[in-house]
């Protein structure tokens, strides 16, 4: 990382008396008493531990501990920095100082002018938020050179320090005629015999505005595994300085949770304290005015989080909840907590409306906005569909190695996360299921739990055979932390590598939602594929190979696990479930066009955005099998069997936006699908097929809605699409690419799913006309199975129950055929063939069941059948 100078024109001078250090550091700590705005660093009185404190955020993670007393840049390396999150040097003119002193760790950089520790200045992220500085700031650098050298922005004194010894660093500001001068102060040792003072000029009251941190930096051509410094006596004060006591972030940083079937199941994501022994996590519930413990849990030694399970969960009622430790400190115990509520299930008669989010690039961190606007739609869950974060999530790239490095690696990713969107899930239940990037993959097929070849590298070759690149134990680590608040497995036997399982259900608010996990057992195309196809990045490389005659390769999409899972959910429905959606992380279609004869997606980025209504010509659909689309065979098992249930399936992954209609067979003969848009988009698709002559846009949609066929031949019926267009805000890589989320509210009286897309920068409530074109959309339940009927069993008339569940079966095979709750007094089944069938009736609510066998197909006149559960 080069310095970044923000000194204009300064004039520099170099004391060799310093007037600063002239009483010795003693003096230094009182001069900067914690009065007056001022601030102490406290990790004298913290044990031990990979973290550094709640007033704190270090880059990276992993980088930074408390040793000894001391906060430790355990690694030498660029830009490692220590942000203080209650402080900041505001906008006024007035003047402040500051100091710490300076373990120097690594002699072998000692002499080295390009390595450097010390203070950054008035940092700056992209957006003005102090995360956003915390995370990504740039500022201006002082401090103290491996030279010994003293440093303002790029300038250094002539004079040196002896960096064998404890450096004693003071800053001090002085405003005078429109601009700052800084003046450097510092000493070797305990005697001050060798000390400097430096000072600069003209420094701009811009550049003196922002974060304050500690830097620890040396060029990337020496970096190591050496720690590089140790700082400690870290002390500011000033009137400049603004405090802002509640922008502490951790020990614990956000929980989540879900009830189902009267069992509320919550996880605490904490710092690494593993260290301070007999910690304890407790889940405490507010009765009246008291806080009452309701669980206690240990805290896991690698994703760093604690688990809750409370059976027999039935309040009615919103409940207050906290997470709360106590940390013994030395100087006395600490508590901390963290404040949710249990939500109220909405009742089953109530409409139950989602926040849909998937993608999450750190573009727009930490996307306050878009906390901001999901709230004003009040949702009652919230989903998050994977990519919770990306590779590049805070600016250093993955560490793969050692693990308990990489375990902290993936932490320093996931607080991220937790700190732009855990104000969503507070408060209402979440479902948070991981996708490819969360485990370091650009693509997944993971071959029911196999190992990728990493040591053939991390890309494509590798991620080409199947299977998972880093250890089960993390990735195990990794779903731990996202999915252990999920309702129990369906299966929970581990796949290959004992890695875990987490496909389930989830009932809420009178909604069945089917949890799967697209990518655990979905074959790698290159593995079944002939070898003539080429594959590179699931994109086949032979432009002659035509994938559409290997429809019936022996491949996995879901893997017969989920497939009887997805059996056994479509068939059942439990009291008070009127509705069913399905939630994974990527749709059964691919939605997705590039240039005529491109062969692989890597340009996605750098193509150009078009002009809000303009249409790109030149384009054809991909054959990208990182889809769903892709295998076809498995795709359409897994939609017949989705149908059955009149499920809408709900999704993310793909960054471009859709609802569809899925076909099968013929198009529109199954059921809905929402891939909502990326809250940051790195991947920007598109969808621009060409139009045939006389082709049908969608009602009221535009040309590229309507009847096509995916790459791989699947049938879709494009309902609405939101491409990326210049938007004209900036930044325009977070606006320009069709970012946002969904909101869908499910209506069990009109049983109808209300779809609505929005970017992520338009308010709800002040423009309410504002969501992506070709949404809102509203679809039927009954839709979601749109196959057309042969023709029609006997009329039911429904008596003396509400909802009753009518299953329809083939009598020769005893296949489900379909399965639905009736909300109408009379019900008239509908068959796809002559055979006969069976009609079972079911109350849930009293475990009543009515068969009807031999049934078929009836004309007009057909004798009606009455279905008296009151009898």
């Amino acid at each position: 990382m080069k310095r970044r100078s923000a000194v204009k024109a300064m004039a520099l001078t170099t004391f060799s008396t310093p007037f600063f250090f002239s009483q010795g550091f003693t003096s230094i700590k009182k001069l900067l008493s914690v009065e007056e705005q001022g601030f102490k660093s406290n990790w004298e009185n913290w044990p031990d531990m990979k973290w550094i404190g709640p007033e704190f955020w270090g880059n990276r993670l992993q980088d930074w501990e408390i040793s000894g007393g001391k906060a430790l840049c355990n690694i030498s390396s660029n830009n490692r920095a220590l942000h203080i999150l209650t402080h900041q040097l505001g906008s006024s003119t007035k003047d402040f100082q500051q100091s710490v002193i300076i373990d120097w760790k690594n002699q072998g950089l000692a002499g080295n002018a390009g390595a450097y520790a010390g203070f950054r200045l008035g940092a700056k992220g992209i957006f003005e938020d102090y995360r956003s500085a915390a995370v990504f700031g740039k500022g201006l650098d002082v401090g103290v050179t491996g030279a010994g050298q003293l440093m303002i922005g790029d300038k250094l004194s002539e004079e040196k320090l002896d960096m064998a010894q404890p450096i004693s660093l003071s800053l001090t500001s002085r405003f005078n005629n429109g601009n700052y001068t800084l003046t450097l102060s510092a000493s070797a040792g305990e005697n001050n015999k060798n000390s400097i003072v430096f000072s600069a000029d003209y420094i701009t009251p811009l550049d003196l505005q922002g974060n304050l941190a500690l830097v620890a930096h040396c060029p990337k051509k020496e970096e190591n595994s050496t720690s590089l410094v140790a700082f400690s006596d870290w002390v500011f004060q000033g009137e400049k300085i603004v405090e802002s006591a509640n922008q502490v972030y951790g020990p614990i940083f956000f929980a989540q949770y879900t009830l189902h079937k009267n069992t509320l199941k919550l996880t605490a994501q904490l710092a690494p304290l593993e260290l301070i022994s007999n910690l304890k996590v407790e889940l405490q519930l507010k009765k009246g005015s008291e806080w009452e413990t309701a669980q206690t849990s240990d805290l896991d030694p690698q994703g760093r989080i604690a688990k809750f399970r409370v059976e027999d969960w039935n309040q009615e009622e919103m409940i207050p909840y906290r997470v709360h430790i106590e940390v013994p400190l030395a100087d006395k115990n600490q508590e901390f907590s963290y404040y949710g509520q249990i939500a109220a299930q909405p009742k089953s008669s109530d409409n139950l409306k989602v926040a849909v989010f998937s993608c999450n690039a750190d573009h727009g961190f930490p996307d306050q906005e878009v906390a901001i606007n999901v709230e004003k739609h009040r949702p009652d869950m919230a989903f998050f569909l994977g990519d919770q974060f990306y590779e590049g999530t805070g600016g250093f790239g993955i560490q793969t190695s050692p693990l308990e490095k990489s375990y902290l690696d993936y932490l320093h990713k996931w607080y991220m996360f937790g700190w732009s969107y855990r104000d969503i899930f507070r408060t209402i239940p979440a479902a948070i299921i991981p996708d490819d990037h969360d485990v370091y993959h650009g693509n997944v097929w993971g071959e029911g739990g196999a190992h990728a070849p990493s040591d053939e590298g991390w890309g494509y070759v590798a991620q080409d055979q199947g299977g998972y690149k880093m250890p089960a134990e993390w990735v195990n680590m990794i779903q731990d932390c996202q999915t252990s608040h999920l309702p129990d497995a369906f299966d929970p036997t581990p796949v290959k590598q004992g890695i875990n399982v987490y496909y389930t259900d989830w009932e809420y608010g009178g909604v069945s939602f089917a949890i799967l996990e697209d990518r655990k057992f979905k074959s790698a195309p290159k593995n079944v594929l002939p070898e003539e196809a080429k594959v590179q990045n699931g994109f086949i490389q032979n432009r002659d190979f035509d994938i559409k005659k290997h429809y019936d390769i022996d491949a996995e999409l879901l893997g017969k696990r989920q497939l009887n899972f997805l059996e056994s959910w479509a068939s059942k429905w439990d009291s008070g479930v009127q509705m069913k959606a399905v939630l994974s992380q990527t749709n059964f279609c691919t939605v997705a066009t590039l240039p005529e004869g491109s062969i692989i997606d890597s340009i996605v980025p750098s193509l150009p955005t078009p002009e809000k209504g303009e249409y790109v010509d030149g384009d054809a659909p991909t054959t990208d099998m990182d889809s769903n689309g892709w295998p076809q065979k498995g795709r359409d098992e897994a939609v017949r069997i989705i149908r059955k249930a009149f499920a809408l399936h709900i999704a993310g992954d793909q960054h471009l936006a859709s609802t569809v209609q899925y076909g099968v067979d013929e198009f529109r003969d199954s059921g809905f699908a929402f891939a909502g848009p990326a809250l940051n988009n790195l991947w920007p698709r598109r969808w621009w097929p060409k139009v045939p002559e006389g082709h049908e846009p969608f009602p009221g949609g535009t040309k590229n809605t309507g009847d096509f066929e995916d790459g791989f031949g699947n049938k879709m019926t494009i309902m609405a699409v939101a491409n990326p267009y210049k938007s004209g805000y900036e930044p325009a890589r977070i606006y320009d690419r069709g970012t946002g989320y969904g909101i869908i509210t499910f209506d069990k009286d009109v049983r109808t799913m209300h779809i609505e897309c929005w970017p992520r920068n338009v308010d709800p409530i002040a423009n309410p006309e504002g969501q992506y074109e070709g949404w809102p959309l509203t679809v039927s339940q009954k839709d979601n199975y749109a196959r057309k009927a042969v023709g029609y069993l006997n009329t039911l008339n429904l008596e003396g129950v509400e909802n009753p569940v009518v299953s329809v079966f083939k009598e020769a095979t005893g296949e489900l055929e379909y399965s639905l709750p009736v909300n109408s007094n009379n019900f008239q089944p509908k068959v796809f063939s002559t055979e006969k069938h069976r009609v079972v009736v079911r109350d849930s609510s009293k475990s009543i069941v009515k068969t009807y066998a031999g049934l078929t197909l009836q004309g007009a006149d057909a004798e009606e059948i009455t279905v008296n559960f009151a009898e």
